[in-house]
């Protein structure tokens, strides 16, 4: 995504290209500390001194598809404003200096694993439409002996009381005449707790419940809890297909204003 220093420059509207050639020519600029010369590039998150100002590389939100993966650990909530002040999955995303982050759909207080969330509420509404029939996938651990009668049952079909549901698949991970069995399920839709009350439906208790994948995205096995990944336009592009939505044009580069005392507390922050 790196663009050449100039460009990013004018977007801001600090000149014309040829004036601002003129400044980094004249030692005027420098990138991450180093002097810049005609030619260079400069990405996100890049930090410039223009002119002795502290600047800092972003890109324009504005105009821009992002999508980021976040693994929810235990104990947040999938809202952005908790009447009881809890930790909500907002807390700890990055800043978006054009819009918010919108979650696609929602995990429950006590499930974890991937949640999308993207700033395009286009992409967000196609990914959660039913007609998308995107598959979310769990690891899911049973209380209780899950009998072949009931793995059965949950893969034809029970009536729940908002209609019927099932599982698409369901695969144990091990013998299922233990208790505590573990399970890895795919379903095509995402009615509240659809997981917990399908199991529940056969008088069998969730102790722990994990979302491993959401229609092509799956949870990177190295991201930990509590973290996020930014996806890249590519991959952002293979999410818009399967939620059928047409591709953006990726954004430009611009620089924001930074004032010296956070440019040292950042530095500080890096050294430790």
């Amino acid at each position: 995504m790196a663009e050449r220093l100039q460009k990013i420059l004018a977007n801001t509207g600090l000149g014309s290209r040829r004036e601002l050639e003129r400044w980094i020519t004249a030692g005027e600029v420098k990138i991450n500390g180093q002097l810049a010369k005609l030619g260079d590039r400069a990405d996100l998150n890049d930090d410039l001194v223009v002119k002795g100002r502290f600047y800092k590389v972003v890109s324009d939100d504005q105009d821009t598809r992002r999508v980021i993966i976040y693994h929810k650990p235990l104990g947040e909530v999938t809202t952005r404003d908790d009447p009881e002040k809890r930790r909500t999955v907002f807390d700890r995303l990055p800043r978006l200096h054009h819009g918010r982050w919108i979650a696609v759909g929602r995990l429950d207080i006590n499930t974890l694993g991937l949640l999308l969330l993207t700033n395009d509420g286009e992409l967000a509404n196609a990914l959660m439409h039913p007609s998308s029939e995107l598959e979310r996938q769990y690891a899911v651990r049973v209380n209780g002996r899950v009998s072949p009668e009931m793995i059965e049952r949950l893969a034809t079909g029970v009536e729940l009381d908002d209609g019927p549901a099932k599982f698409e698949k369901i695969v144990a991970e091990a013998d299922t005449e233990h208790a505590n069995q573990w399970f890895r399920v795919t379903l095509k839709e995402g009615r509240n707790r659809m997981v917990r009350r399908l199991w529940e439906s056969q008088d069998l208790q969730v102790s722990r419940l994990i979302r491993t994948r959401f229609g092509p995205v799956n949870l990177p096995r190295w991201l930990a809890r509590g973290k996020v990944h930014e996806m890249t336009p590519q991959e952002i592009e293979g999410v818009a297909r399967a939620a059928k939505v047409e591709p953006k044009v990726s954004s430009k580069l611009r620089i924001i204003p930074v004032h010296p005392r956070h440019r040292r507390k950042a530095q500080q922050r890096k050294r430790k």
